[in-house]
């Protein structure tokens, strides 16, 4: 039995105002004037003084504003790598992602593919990323992706939705400040957490569960149900205490996998361009028949929130909209096995996945 020996994230701050810390954190970085600090920065801060006065730049650093409309596609990165390049004499010092999971993702995805020849779409897979990245830091904005400390960066390439798996996928810096989450909108704040939530479940509802997931996966989903479920906690400390719940849930699928949820989504936002956070829970709001009693918490967790999910976004698709859907979502292997072992073909076929689908 040969073990994955997996990386991790190798340093990380965490407290309110630690933001302000960057300066700090990324001089010893600087490899020379030349070689630029780009921050990556969700455009919904563009006007934010708050926050982006507070960004450290120097010399020939650069912000590039991110839309966030849709989800991160690898020819955004390709793009944005090349717009690195010309632009800059230097390879930058390091990449800095500020924002949420998609942003998150560009951030890693850039970095690697600034030291990486070809493509973003040539290394969607795993381990097929042979140089180390740049640099880079993640710094999350808004809590429950577990893009902070996973080692994919999901994207959306020409003929699949799939992460960059890697060991130099994860960021060598993370600072986790719950200040920055101040400002999320309702609706935007329950998806991103149910990501969280749904990342345990599927967890710890799977066949590649070990003592090393269940420990992260159990803390996670204690912290989302106090969050999510009960009246105890002031707004800063379920902003503390989702922001590690956040980080627990990426930790639970280090040594394991997602699940259903996620392979269906991938599916969705393919096609759709359906956002993943409100993806996996309309997903999961239709999976009582493979985690009834995690199904049962959500639509308590959505009826106490006041979160209605849309309905009928598959209810026009023809058969071959359908077929695109069904072979994303089938194309994700090990989430199918995780999810239900390695006779997993026996229960998902195309005609079943359909008959999800179609109920969403």
């Amino acid at each position: 039995m040969i073990y994955k020996n997996y990386p991790m994230v190798s340093r990380v701050v965490f407290g309110r105002g630690s933001f302000n810390q960057l300066e700090d954190i990324l001089t010893p970085k600087r490899l020379n004037v030349n070689a630029p600090f780009i921050f990556l920065v969700d455009d919904v801060f563009k006007n934010n003084s708050w926050l982006t006065e507070r960004i450290p730049q120097a010399y020939c650093d650069q912000i590039i504003y991110i839309s966030t409309d849709e989800e991160p596609k690898t020819s955004q990165v390709d793009e944005l790598v090349e717009k690195i390049i010309l632009n800059h004499k230097d390879k930058p010092s390091g990449i800095i992602g500020i924002g949420g999971g998609t942003v998150m993702d560009l951030a890693k995805a850039v970095a690697i593919m600034l030291s990486n020849e070809g493509q973003a779409k040539d290394y969607q897979g795993w381990d097929l990323v042979k140089n180390p990245a740049v640099y880079h830091v993640g710094i999350p904005t808004i809590s429950g992706t577990g893009a902070e400390v996973s080692r994919t960066t999901v994207l959306t390439g020409p003929d699949k939705k799939l992460g960059i798996n890697s060991d130099y996928t994860p960021f060598d810096q993370v600072i986790l400040d719950p200040e920055l989450t101040k400002d999320v909108p309702k609706d935007q704040w329950f998806y991103t957490g149910m990501d969280c939530y749904i990342h345990c479940i599927e967890s710890l509802n799977g066949t590649y569960l070990n003592a090393f997931s269940k420990s992260y996966g159990e803390k996670a989903f204690d912290l989302c149900k106090e969050i999510f479920l009960e009246d105890t906690l002031s707004q800063e400390e379920a902003q503390d205490k989702l922001m590690m719940a956040s980080w627990h849930g990426g930790m639970s699928i280090a040594y394991s996998q997602v699940g259903v949820a996620h392979a269906m989504s991938y599916g969705l936002g393919y096609l759709l361009g359906t956002k993943h956070g409100i993806g996996n829970c309309i997903v999961f709001d239709h999976l009582e028949e493979f985690y009834p009693e995690g199904v049962a918490l959500f639509k308590a967790m959505k009826q106490k929130h006041g979160i209605t999910l849309p309905k009928g976004i598959c209810a026009n698709l023809d058969d071959n909209q359908f077929k695109i859907m069904i072979d994303v979502a089938m194309s994700l292997e090990p989430l199918w096995e995780n999810a239900l072992g390695k006779n997993w073909k026996k229960t998902i076929t195309p005609e079943k996945l359909r008959s999800l689908y179609e109920k969403m």
